[in-house]
């Protein structure tokens, strides 16, 4: 008979990381000022348009989806 092995264990959030929050921010500042650089044929490939790309690289670095938390 073989052992049967839990993998339901609780999940906990790891400990706020001042400078793992840091890196995030600085990432998200990145990839928003990259969005902002795109033409519009670029916007266009991944389905967004100019006032959506400009709307999001102007939203704040604490303001990120919830899933990205």
């Amino acid at each position: 008979m073989s052992a049967i092995t839990c993998t339901n264990a609780p999940t906990t959030k790891p400990a706020f990381s001042p400078i793992a929050w840091l890196v995030h921010a600085l990432e998200i500042h990145r990839e928003r000022r990259a969005l902002a650089n795109l033409d519009a044929t670029m916007l266009k490939d991944i389905g967004l348009t100019q006032a959506d790309a400009q709307r999001e690289s102007n939203r704040s670095l604490w303001d990120v989806p919830s899933h990205w938390n």
